[in-house]
């Protein structure tokens, strides 16, 4: 399967034009040194270096470059964390690999950001928290060894909102004790949404093609939305969660981020695979396959299920939907319109049941942290921040925390119990159910609301009922987000969501919808949404492949 992957992905590749800037050079190319890397996807950017063009080692000073110029000063984005001290080297071999003719795989020379709960073996996994500063393990997360194997560069860690968002009922997206507040590009006064918030951010502003988020409900799917690009949540268990700061070991999985369908596909392809530490990803193997190969962007005989009832009450969302169902249409794709879902009473313990398997599942980790971490326990970690409350909870509490210690864990009855039946509802009589009764391969819905406002008092707002990303998460099913359109300049996206193990069918979905719509923008990096919408109506698409661009 591996080598099907590579073989697509780089077949057929063509020459990527660069333009000359001496002040990206590392004097690793010759003649031809890149400004034009943020509207370069993944696959062109390895392109561009299998071919010679450019090099790895450019690749990797106009990212550090950008970071400095975008996320350490100008707006100041705070979206990376830690940048890996060896990145400059591997990149230099890397090219030398690339030089010689031999590539390692599909993503060679491609610089990666992760979210700070994955570990790698250059830096320390923080989860944002003070706590965690010395967890440094040394080890790689059998998703990022796969990463390194086809090629690609760990660039560094990103910043999420702490403890993955499951610290507090009145939390901020996109802040933690260790990175602080990361941004909206788009806007700076709006949220980045979370958890995989800085993830987000650096693949929209530009700092990197490629990163990595993680979700246990919505924290790929409303970052990705918010920040105008392409995240995609995969069936839980196609991807090994070892050595990743766990939730809930139901509904955890990591996932890729990036600029477009086709780049975010190769990277879930990459990642994707069996992993004995991790028994939710037994079947993985079965269900790997090139999701490449068949996007033609043509969806003819597809039958999509319209989640109508996930529009909410912001119209100009549902103007923005409409026109997605036309270029939807426009491509070939038959429409079911889907007017309710209703979730049940099982739905209704989906909160305690994560908080269940919150206290069992870190404990385990935490357990097998680096030695240097003195927090052992969900306990410890609650002790640790009342001890440094003036640091880690000034803005907001750990409530969440509170009521997880309260539970008996997963080995507790009531746990057994409801999961088994929400297990049921959500898959059985949920998504797996709707997609049965309405005859359709894929349902559709508008992701999110557009970004609300950063707000340090009353932590976040998601306003007007939008979305239905719930049913994927809960159900541990695929769900993905592609740009959409914009509200008042604010980036909206439309969620694919498809069976359990069914990528292939979502992603020829989503991929269809993309090139029918093209409706990606780049951010603005407006100091508030004031003076964004005044400036939306000109706002620069980013260019699609093979179109150039400034």
């Amino acid at each position: 399967m591996k080598r099907r992957v590579l073989v697509s992905a780089l077949a057929g590749l063509s020459a990527v034009a660069c333009v000359s800037d001496p002040a990206v050079s590392t004097g690793t190319s010759s003649s031809i040194e890149i400004i034009n890397a943020p509207n370069l996807d993944a696959m062109d950017m390895a392109a561009g270096i299998a071919a010679g063009h450019f090099s790895a080692a450019d690749q990797v000073a106009f990212s550090l470059g950008q970071i400095e110029t975008l996320d350490r000063s100008g707006p100041t984005l705070q979206s990376v964390l830690s940048i890996n001290p060896e990145a400059m080297a591997q990149a230099k071999a890397l090219d030398e690999e690339a030089r010689n003719g031999a590539l390692r795989g599909p993503l060679h020379g491609v610089p990666v950001l992760v979210k700070d709960n994955i570990e790698t073996r250059e830096l320390p996994t923080t989860a944002g928290s003070l706590a965690l500063l010395e967890n440094r393990t040394g080890r790689d997360a059998p998703i990022i060894a796969r990463l390194r194997a086809s090629g690609a560069i760990i660039l560094g860690k990103t910043n999420l909102s702490e403890w993955a968002n499951f610290r507090s009922t009145n939390s901020m997206s996109g802040w933690s004790g260790v990175g602080g507040q990361t941004k909206n590009p788009h806007s700076l006064d709006r949220s980045p949404c979370g958890s995989s918030s800085g993830s987000a951010v650096a693949v929209a502003a530009g700092l990197v093609p490629l990163a990595i988020g993680t979700e246990t409900n919505g924290s790929i799917m409303c970052p990705s939305a918010m920040n105008g690009i392409v995240g995609i949540k995969p069936t839980v268990g196609l991807l090994s969660r070892t050595h990743i700061v766990p939730i809930s070991p139901t509904q955890d999985t990591a996932g890729p981020m990036a600029r477009d369908v086709k780049s975010a596909a190769l990277m879930l392809a990459v990642m994707a695979g069996e992993d004995p530490a991790d028994p939710a990803t037994a079947k993985a193997d079965d269900h790997v396959t090139d999701y490449l190969a068949e996007l033609d962007g043509d969806l003819s005989g597809l039958r999509i299920g319209v989640l109508r009832f996930a529009v909410g009450e912001n119209e100009e969302i549902g103007a923005v939907f409409a026109d997605g169902l036309a270029d939807l249409e426009a491509a070939g794709a038959t429409l079911v319109d889907i007017d309710a879902f209703e979730s049940g009473e099982a739905f209704s313990q989906s909160f305690y049941i994560l908080q269940a398997e919150f206290k069992t599942a870190l404990n385990s980790y935490l357990a097998d942290a680096a030695p240097a971490v003195t927090v052992r326990s969900l306990d410890d970690l609650i002790a640790y921040n009342e001890v440094n409350a003036a640091r880690e909870l000034a803005l907001f509490g750990q409530e969440i925390l509170l009521m997880s210690q309260e539970t008996g864990g997963m080995e507790e009855a009531r746990y057994k119990g409801a999961y088994a039946a929400l297990r049921k509802a959500s898959r059985d009589e949920g998504i797996h159910h709707l997609l049965k009764e309405y005859d359709v391969d894929v349902l559709v819905a508008p992701s999110r609301p557009p970004a609300f406002l950063i707000d340090a008092v009353y932590g976040d707002e998601y306003p007007g009922g939008t979305g239905a990303d719930y049913i994927a998460a809960i159900a541990g099913t695929p769900n993905m987000t592609v740009p959409m359109g914009t509200v008042r300049g604010l980036p909206v996206g439309m969620s694919f969501m498809a069976r359990a193990w069914d990528e292939a069918t979502m992603i020829r979905a989503a991929y269809g919808f993309e090139q029918q719509s093209r409706a990606i923008v780049s951010p603005g990096f407006a100091a508030n949404s004031f003076v964004l919408e005044e400036t939306a109506g000109a706002m620069r698409p980013y260019a699609a492949p093979g179109e150039g661009g400034e």
